[in-house]
């Protein structure tokens, strides 16, 4: 019977401990949304995006994709060609492509538009993984509506 009690003991004990530092867990594996990367393996520009978006607390999770595959993608989630850049995430009911700063991402999830997402077509130098931002070129984020039209988001002066 003694043996029954300690072993309930610690079970209880073991379970309280691991409640506890579930929070703890979070914060280490990014306490944010969670977003999903699809990305060229080989990209280092997806990788410092990837990073940047891991610094600022979202919970990253990649998936190896390139050529026609990504590109199927791409199309089949809503992203016009005109706005195709090099990688492709999916957070929440969104997709973002491209090298979109996070402060677009995190307000396009505060505002809860009707679309299909966010696009930095191209690679412009100087956006988010793609360069110094104290060197940018001058560049524009769009919002990707659901009937394929796109508008300006947010632009960003060159520096």
């Amino acid at each position: 019977m003694t043996q029954d009690t300690f072993s309930r003991r610690t079970l209880l004990t073991g379970g309280a401990a691991l409640l506890a530092a579930s929070p703890l867990m979070a914060l280490t594996q990014g306490a944010g949304p969670a977003i999903h990367v699809m990305k060229d393996p080989n990209c280092g520009c997806c990788t410092a995006w990837i990073e940047i978006l891991e610094n600022e607390g979202f919970a990253v999770t990649t998936e190896p994709s390139a050529g026609t595959l990504l590109m199927r993608y791409k199309m089949d989630n809503g992203i016009p060609q005109e706005m195709i850049s090099c990688h492709t995430a999916r957070i929440e009911s969104y997709m973002i492509e491209g090298h979109v700063p996070v402060a677009d991402i995190s307000r396009l999830l505060e505002e809860r538009p009707d679309a299909v997402g966010l696009a930095v077509p191209g690679m412009p130098y100087g956006s988010p993984g793609m360069g110094p931002e104290e060197k940018r070129e001058a560049y524009e984020v769009f919002l990707i509506r659901r009937d394929g039209s796109t508008e300006v988001f947010s632009r960003y002066t060159a520096a």
